[in-house]
């Protein structure tokens, strides 16, 4: 797609929005809907939009497949460190009251930290699911095991 000017300069447009967009909903999710699932997807749909338009190659050098690969493991134990977290200071796994003074703070806190780690998790997946699908064939993986 090297010559399509349009979907090139639409999609640097809408890029930072979309990203925006996903943020919204990640830091929004304990308030209203959304949160770290619908976060992620949106967030992973905005490389993927970019890895469509410019090419999977230079979506690999923005967002290289051992990174999102690490991203994964990165939101896995975010999710799991906190509910250890709940277990170290006397509580029950995924007890949010422990961790502030106030039951209400811990909770607020507990949810915006799962919530993050599905989000980095989900978006990492999808973004690895389309590096998979994208690069069959091609013999640019050596990228990926630097």
């Amino acid at each position: 797609m090297t010559g399509h000017l349009v979907l090139r300069v639409v999609a640097k447009l809408l890029l930072p929005l979309i990203l925006l967009f996903a943020l919204y909903v990640q830091f929004h999710g304990d308030f209203g809907p959304g949160g770290g699932f619908q976060a992620g997807v949106i967030f992973a749909a905005g490389f993927i939009l970019y890895a469509l338009i410019f090419g999977v190659r230079q979506g690999r050098r923005v967002l290289p497949g051992w990174l999102a690969h690490n991203l994964v493991a990165v939101g896995l134990l975010i999710y799991a460190g906190t509910g250890v977290a709940t277990l170290a200071l006397g509580g029950n796994f995924l007890d949010y009251n422990v961790l502030a003074h106030a039951p209400a703070e811990g909770q607020e806190l507990g949810i915006m930290l799962i919530e993050f780690g599905v989000g980095v998790a989900v978006s990492s997946a999808m973004i690895i699911i389309v590096y998979m699908f994208a690069g069959r064939g091609e013999d640019d993986g050596e990228e990926d095991r630097e």
